[in-house]
């Protein structure tokens, strides 16, 4: 790691980072807090008086570490006792030590983004804790919510794609399996677009019909490793015999719309054998406003269990009996909710690390995990995917990323000028996406 590059950060006036600190976080932040105001009533009809002073204390908390922020105040040590709390503390000592020399001591813009970012988010988790009894209120609830019912018609869309092909599957030859592969694969991506950090907990639903979009976006695709997917699997598929299990991670993103078309995915490896199990990650707090957690998850799928669509409810009802089944396994960690980049996950998480390692394929979706995975640095863009990842390595791995991070590798020579110089906000609008693969060819 010597040789990396510099971190992302606020430092850099007028970059998305600087923007992100000083606009997108505050609305944030203020969200949040109008969200807690707005069930003041419930948690009365709930906890009494008890409730009502523990939604002024997470207020007041959350006001203060608005006003941190915005004031670019050092960075302070969490407080709340909670299973994470001492390696976030020694990772601001880490921080600290970063700058010793320079006589500054971490704060919200001359910090790396990626940190103080995740430190946001952190920090409103621990003013939710340190308010019982309204300490296990999710505050990105409604707003995930909403997201999945705004995103309806394209989702019964989706759904019923999926059980029609699931009936004809018997008669599809492998060609026509792996264009089906590639197309649930680019809804899968462009899922990624619902993101509801990015829009500053705006809605983002998903409003128009993938499926009839894919050829329109393929241009958009900057790094399409596709082809490298299908022949890893097909692989494994032939060689059933002696490997019997095929096991395919996925880390998740978003909620909502994204987390569904992630599932549809996944129903798809399983139905056509390229994958014999599933595995999601989720975040075990809430985290960037609409990342997965295991309420989203298992939500989701009731919702569409009980859908008044006999399509969308047969995939309810079908992915039900994978959990039971133990075909999908839902993982949480708390790896997931540091601000360590996956670099530092074998040293840091070496559990988590080693059952990466058990996949075949991992599949990492999102902006956030793209971030993570090449240490959100100031990477030239035709630095190879594999340098950024820094030795992060456990299995084949993909990332399926709509760019809203100055940051991409693995790129052609003057493709990144090139698109610079037609679009100057390419790197930030999730207009473009990558499928981007590391491993063994």
């Amino acid at each position: 790691m010597a040789d990396a590059p510099a971190s992302l950060s606020g430092q850099d006036v007028g970059s998305f980072a600087y923007l992100t600190i000083k606009d997108r976080i505050p609305l944030i932040l203020t969200k949040a807090i109008d969200t807690l105001h707005r069930h003041k009533s419930e948690f009365f009809e709930k906890h009494g008086e008890e409730g009502i002073e523990a939604e002024k204390k997470a207020i007041s908390l959350l006001s203060k570490l608005r006003n941190e922020l915005q004031t670019d105040k050092p960075i302070i040590p969490l407080v709340a006792n909670y299973v994470d709390t001492d390696i976030w503390n020694q990772y601001l000592e880490y921080q600290q030590s970063l700058l010793r020399e320079s006589d500054r001591t971490p704060s919200w813009f001359y910090s790396p983004w990626l940190y103080v970012e995740c430190y946001m988010y952190r920090r409103i988790h621990e003013a939710i804790i340190q308010s019982p009894p309204v300490n296990d209120f999710d505050v990105f609830k409604e707003s995930k919510d909403q997201n999945f019912f705004e995103s309806q018609e394209p989702g019964i869309t989706l759904c019923t794609h999926l059980q029609e092909f699931k009936s004809t599957i018997e008669d599809l030859d492998a060609n026509q399996l792996k264009t089906e592969f590639f197309h649930l694969l680019q809804i899968s991506l462009w899922g990624n677009k619902c993101d509801l950090s990015l829009s500053g907990g705006e809605s983002s639903s998903q409003k128009t019909n993938l499926i009839n979009s894919l050829e329109d976006l393929e241009p958009f695709i900057l790094v399409n490793d596709m082809e490298h997917l299908w022949s890893l699997l097909s692989k494994y598929k032939e060689t059933r015999e002696k490997v019997p299990i095929v096991r395919v991670d996925i880390v998740l993103d978003n909620s909502g719309f994204e987390l569904l078309t992630d599932l549809v995915l996944a129903d798809f490896l399983l139905s056509t054998n390229l994958a014999t199990e599933i595995h999601f990650y989720g975040k075990s707090i809430p985290w960037f406003v609409s990342d997965t957690t295991i309420r989203d998850f298992n939500w989701l799928i009731e919702q569409v269990k009980h859908y008044d669509h006999k399509w969308v409810s047969k995939c309810g009802v079908d992915w039900e009996n994978y959990i039971k089944m133990g075909r999908w396994v839902y993982h949480d960690h708390m790896f997931w909710t540091l601000p360590h980049e996956y670099a530092a996950m074998s040293q840091v998480a070496p559990d988590l690390y080693a059952e990466l390692q058990k996949a075949c394929l991992i599949l990492f979706k999102g902006d956030l995990n793209y971030r993570k995975l090449t240490g959100d640095r100031k990477w030239a863009f035709t630095v190879p995917f594999h340098q950024a990842l820094s030795g992060f390595h456990p299995a084949p791995l993909c990332s399926l990323r709509t760019l809203k991070a100055e940051i991409q590798v693995g790129l052609q020579p003057g493709q990144g000028e090139q698109l610079a110089a037609s679009d100057p906000n390419w790197l930030i609008t999730g207009k473009y996406g990558v499928i981007q693969f590391d491993g063994p060819l």
